[in-house]
């Protein structure tokens, strides 16, 4: 009996991906309590199995893997390159810019006086100003990682020697560089031809895979790759844009996925997991999202992933200022979770929400611009740049990847 493929079995309205990435998002949590709380060992959770990734990573490559595929999914559409940017900016700086703001007016004056007992020090500080935090940090690229060099008596300091006050967000760079790629790709062609786009996404595979094997010196080749986490994330979220242009042939078996779980994990045991093991995790994934459909309606009170993801750090680092890691690892981790939901729900509802919502937004007076100076003709051109030729993806599924991503 031929296994369904992708393209038949996954349901833009019937699937787990937001239960999933929600998961992925709690066990970065579980694996930043090491450094942030003092447990494990001091370091992160994963780190005492694996010599190449954390719990947290190995939660972040399913973050990128799914961001490809959805994101493939969403530029594959009629968009032209400036919404398309757009709508990726209204998903990621608006949140982003709450907890920076929240973190040098809120939590970082709270937890200063936790630590020194007033507030004297902390709004004039000479040097890692509260008022220079955001600005420092506003476009991703984090540039101050510190408010007022306080934090030298919690756990991270004392374990690491230094402090940080968002250290999830760091990845929110290569995320946002990612889109950028997409992006350009579209504007080019090259997604309306499936063998180009497959070039490209195999070459970054590949590359990643000579990074980490140490068979070849990238950086040499490509000073662009000279950092070598560009690669790390590229390579799950190329393998999702694999996923999205050869939905039509990709299988979803039960049996490939079990063996697909467990290469994964022996790659996370004993090696490879940055070459392959990431990959067969994602397939994983993926038929774990298309066969849970019980848990398709898991962001009926909002998709509260992202909101986890940029405050759960920043909270952590309060909870440890207030000692709440010396009550122990359950409480510390219980009030963690409640705390970071409530703050994950706001941001849903008042900002990441509304921000969305104007997605289709244009300022009057860039409209009134276009109307009188772009030749609608080029309006159609753009149009027939992204459309893909050989896609046959469903309108419907792709505005459910739009939404998603």
């Amino acid at each position: 009996m031929t296994a369904a493929t992708l393209k038949e079995s996954f349901d833009p309205r019937a699937n787990s991906i937001g239960f999933l990435r929600w998961l992925l998002a709690f066990a970065v949590i579980f694996s930043h309590a090491g450094p942030l709380g003092g447990f494990y060992g001091g370091h992160d959770l994963g780190s005492q199995i694996s010599d190449e990734q954390s719990l947290g990573g190995v939660a972040v490559a399913g973050f990128f893997f799914f961001s490809g595929f959805l994101i493939t999914l969403s530029r594959m559409g009629r968009s032209t390159i400036f919404r398309y940017m757009w709508r990726r900016a209204m998903r990621i700086f608006p949140a982003f810019w709450a907890a920076l703001l929240a973190t040098a007016f809120l939590f970082g004056p709270v937890a200063w006086v936790l630590e020194t007992g007033s507030i004297d020090g902390y709004w004039d500080a000479p040097t890692q100003s509260p008022f220079t935090y955001f600005l420092s940090n506003v476009w991703l690229m984090l540039g101050q990682r510190n408010i007022a060099e306080g934090g030298s008596t919690l756990p991270y300091a004392q374990l690491h020697g230094g402090y940080d006050w968002n250290g999830s967000a760091w990845t929110l760079q290569y995320e946002f560089f990612a889109y950028i790629i997409v992006g350009l790709l579209g504007l080019v062609g090259v997604l309306a031809y499936r063998w180009l786009t497959t070039l490209f996404a195999t070459t970054i595979l590949l590359l990643n895979a000579l990074q980490w094997s140490g068979a070849g010196d990238v950086a040499a080749w490509f000073p662009i790759f000279a950092d070598p986490f560009m690669l790390m994330f590229l390579g799950p979220f190329a393998f999702g844009m694999l996923f999205a242009i050869w939905q039509h042939v990709i299988p979803i078996d039960d049996r490939l996925a079990l063996g697909a779980l467990g290469l994964a994990l022996a790659a996370y045991a004993f090696g490879g997991w940055n070459i392959w093991g990431m990959h067969a995790f994602s397939y994983f994934l993926m038929w774990f999202a298309i066969r849970a459909t019980r848990l398709q309606h898991w962001e009926k009170h909002g998709d509260l992933s992202y909101g986890v993801y940029i405050f759960a750090w920043p909270l952590m680092q309060v909870g440890a200022a207030a000692g709440l890691h010396t009550l122990g690892w359950f409480v510390y981790h219980l009030v963690i979770v409640v705390v970071v939901h409530g703050f994950a729900f706001a941001s849903w509802h008042l900002i990441e929400k509304p921000a969305m919502s104007l997605k289709n937004w244009t300022p009057g007076w860039l409209r009134r611009v276009l109307d009188r100076w772009v030749d609608p003709a080029w309006n159609r051109l753009a149009d027939r740049l992204v459309e893909p030729r050989f896609s046959s993806t469903p309108r419907a599924a792709r505005k459910r990847a739009e939404v998603s991503a």
